[in-house]
Parts: structure tokens; C-alpha cells; sequence
């Protein structure tokens, strides 16, 4: 089907529509549902912005129109020209009249149907799935977070420094790296771009990195996937007590701008708001010493010493609308490069930030070691190969400064903001233990 000289309307996106009220305009995008009645067809349009109804009138359109849009299958690819109009009862507020039609590309028998699908069957149809609005929604709110992650940290004096993908070492171990051959030698996908950041922000004072990050770990949880984006800030002349402050304003500010720019998707998802608008600075600071007491308090056979593990978070952030810190870990259980406390040496100047609800660490902070000596010990003790660190040791010789950082995880954080059960569905195309495909 072509069009005559409807084709000349303006081209407009649905998110716009409202600014096009009373006019005849051109959409072109999918055919998400759809039902007959009549001498009236009801069909929703979506066009990547947003979703509109779109009404077909028997006297007003063509006989060939009217039987052509009795065919057309979900997901069929259409350019529309209609009369915007206000419609409190029709999906987002608007509908279209429809005046001209012309199909792009007809679809039949499209896999996912309105019946209830496994979990594994829509995995392996994810690149379809997207589509849906549950889907959607999900994804547009990760790009909110990341958009306003961006938008705190370029408007509070960081600099964005991306960092190298590919590897010659581990920043936090050699057991979960996926290792590639590089050239005569071998190389790794980065499980962080921390130990680089530390040297950018030496350069640049405050700086930060985003982008995916990868881990080798054989792990089945709602929690992990195999690939996942973290934003790392790294700050020079900072200590942990302003390391903590910085997450605590910019997670605010990201939980901000959800509410105010994806409300409707929050709804869409069926979001507890409330809980949400709850989130406000400062969260509560649980040192470790205190977390083991709580833990065993709940019937938890708990070992000092031990790092926290996923049921273990949960307890110690069950009883909290906002997320809790847990501060000053044991040296033995946290990576080689964090400082140990001056006071205390045996733990840490570091943090988790754990989030409510049960979804666990979304946060993993430390103030980093600044002295040579005690770094080149560190990595002597954790037996690194020091020739791959000899850079990072060099840091710490050429006007070493105290300096923090943090790692973000966006998966985790989407999960939680979303409401999710899993983190599968926080990223387009999820990297898993047993799954690689789409």
C-alpha cells in the first residue's frame, strides 16, 4: 500500500504527540496490539518513544485500507497518517484517526504472544522480548540512571577517562578472569577500570569511567551476570568519610531524576513509589563489628573475618528504607590496595553501600593505599606478579596523595530501582553462566 499526498504530513514522535493536537500528522512504527469492532478498528501503535491508539473508521478510509488493517499481524512495520485528537481513556492521553495507512513490512505468527512464556524461552527470544513494554520500561529507566550518574558527576567537577578493556593483570585476583591470547602473549577483559582511574585522577584530580566490566565467576544467582556496567570515580585528595558523602548525593540525585522522568514507566513496572521518594541522604553507617553482632543477633553463625554474603546483606538491610553502609572490613577478606585504618590496621577504610528490599551491595568503596612500601608489601602478600603492577606502584612514588574511589554496579542498581527479581532483565542482551546467546 503507498501513500497518495498524505505523505507530505509531518513526521512526529509519539512522545511529542501531545504538541500536535487537532492536527494531521505521519507516524511510522510497530503494530503492538489490536482488535476489531465493527464498523471500528482499535490498533496500538508504538514507535520506540512511546505507544498511541490508533482508530480506523470505516467511512473514513478506503474499503482496501479498511480490509488491508484487518491482516495486519503484531509487530507489523506501518507509517500512519492521522488526526491527533485528546482522549483521556486511550493510552497516553491521545489517539489518532487514521487517514492513510501503508504497510512497511507485514508480520506473521510472531513468537511472543500475550500467553504466559518460560523464562528460557524469552531469553532466547530477548532480542524480540525488548519490544515488550515491561521490557521497555526496564531499559529506559537503566538509560535514565546512567544518563543522570553522567549528569551528577560532569556537573560536581569529574572528568569522564575511559579505560582499557583488554589487560595485561587482575585488579582484584586472577580467579575470574576470562583470559584472551594477545598477540605472543595474553591479555584479560577487565574486571575494573580502578587501578587506571587512579592514575587518571592524579592527572585530572577527579575523574570516572563507565562501561562494562567482566567476571569470571560461576555464578548462578539473581545477583551476577558475566558482564556488567560499572561507573568508577576516583578522587585524589579525598578520604573514605567524603568518599561515602559523594555516593550518597549522587545515588539521590539519580533516584531524582527516575521519579521525575520515568514515572510512567515506574508504573508500567508496578513500582512501589513511596519507597523510592523514602530515599534521602544520609544513610546509615554500620561499622563490620557491628554487622557481625547484628547477624548473630538474627540466628546467623557468623564469623568475624568472613565477608558478607548475599543473605547476610539482606538481614542488614531489612529493617532500612534507605540503603546502609557497612564500613571498615577486614583487611584479610577486601582487596590488596585498600588503606588499612591508621587506628585499627587489621581492617579497612572502605564501605559497602547495601540497597533495601534485598538486593544487596549496589556499592563497593575504599580509600586506596598511598605509601609505596606498604602497597608493594600488599601485593607481595597476595602474590601478584609485580612486574605487571610496577606502574601502579610508581603512583605511589611520583607525588602519591590520599585518594578514594567507588565502583557502581548499574545491573544491580537497575534491579532495585525497577523492583526487578533478577538482574537478567537489566541489560539488552544479559551475559550468564549458561547463556551467551542472543
Amino acid at each position: 500500500m503507498q501513500f497518495t499526498s498524505q505523505g507530505q504530513k509531518p513526521l512526529v514522535k509519539i512522545e511529542n504527540i501531545a504538541e500536535y493536537d487537532g492536527q494531521s500528522v505521519r507516524i511510522q512504527g510497530w503494530k503492538c496490539k489490536g482488535r476489531p469492532s465493527g464498523k471500528i478498528q482499535f490498533m496500538e501503535l508504538r514507535d520506540g518513544t512511546g505507544t498511541i491508539q490508533a482508530v480506523n473508521l470505516k467511512n473514513l478510509v478506503t474499503p482496501e485500507l479498511f480490509d488491508t488493517a484487518k491482516h495486519i499481524g503484531q509487530e507489523t512495520s506501518l507509517e500512519i497518517v492521522g488526526t491527533v485528537s485528546k482522549n483521556e481513556r486511550a493510552p497516553g492521553g491521545y489517539e489518532l484517526t487514521v487517514e492513510d495507512m501503508a504497510v512497511i513490512c507485514q508480520t506473521e505468527d510472531f513468537p511472543i504472544t500475550p500467553k504466559e512464556h518460560g523464562v528460557d524461552f524469552l531469553m532466547d527470544m530477548r532480542h524480540l522480548w525488548i519490544r515488550s513494554s515491561r521490557q521497555n520500561a526496564i531499559l529506559r529507566i537503566r538509560a535514565e540512571i546512567m544518563r543522570s550518574i553522567s549528569e551528577w558527576l560532569d556537573n560536581h567537577g569529574f572528568l569522564r577517562l575511559d579505560c582499557p578493556i583488554l589487560t595485561p593483570n587482575a585488579c582484584e585476583g586472577s580467579t575470574t578472569l576470562f583470559e584472551t591470547d594477545y598477540f605472543e602473549g595474553k591479555a584479560y577483559l577487565s574486571q575494573s577500570g580502578q587501578l587506571y582511574n587512579e592514575a587518571n585522577a592524579m592527572a585530572f584530580g577527579r575523574v570516572y569511567c563507565f562501561g562494562p566490566t567482566f567476571r569470571a565467576e560461576k555464578s548462578k544467582t539473581r545477583r551476577h551476570l558475566m558482564e556488567f556496567w560499572m561507573v568508577e570515580p576516583e578522587m585524589a585528595f579525598c578520604d573514605q568519610k567524603e568518599n561515602m558523602e559523594i555516593q550518597e548525593q549522587m545515588l539521590c540525585h539519580v533516584i531524582g531524576s527516575v521519579l521525575k522522568n520515568r514515572m510512567h514507566e515506574l508504573q508500567v513496572l508496578g513500582r512501589d513509589i513511596e519507597r523510592l521518594q523514602r530515599i534521602k541522604a544520609p544513610f546509615k553507617r554500620i561499622s563490620y563489628d557491628e554487622a557481625v553482632e547484628i547477624l548473630r543477633s538474627k540466628g546467623v553463625d557468623f564469623k568475624w573475618g568472613d565477608d558478607l554474603g548475599a543473605t547476610d546483606e539482606t538481614l542488614l538491610a531489612e529493617d532500612s528504607d534507605t540503603p546502609v553502609f557497612i564500613v571498615n572490613y577486614p583487611c584479610a577478606c577486601k582487596a590488596f590496595y585498600m588503606k588499612p585504618d591508621p587506628e585499627r590496621p587489621e581492617v579497612c577504610l572502605c564501605s559497602d553501600m547495601l540497597a533495601p528490599e534485598g538486593y544487596g551491595e549496589i556499592i563497593g568503596s575504599s580509600q586506596r593505599i598511598d605509601d609505596y612500601e606498604l602497597l608493594a608489601q600488599r601485593i607481595k602478600d597476595n602474590k601478584l606478579p609485580e612486574e605487571a603492577f610496577k606502574w601502579y606502584l610508581e603512583l605511589r612514588k611520583y607525588g602519591s596523595v590520599p585518594h578514594s574511589g567507588f565502583g557502581l554496579g548499574i545491573e544491580r542498581t537497575v534491579a532495585w530501582i525497577c523492583g526487578l527479581d533478577h538482574v537478567r532483565e537489566t541489560i539488552p542482551y544479559a551475559r550468564m553462566l549458561t547463556r551467551i546467546y542472543p
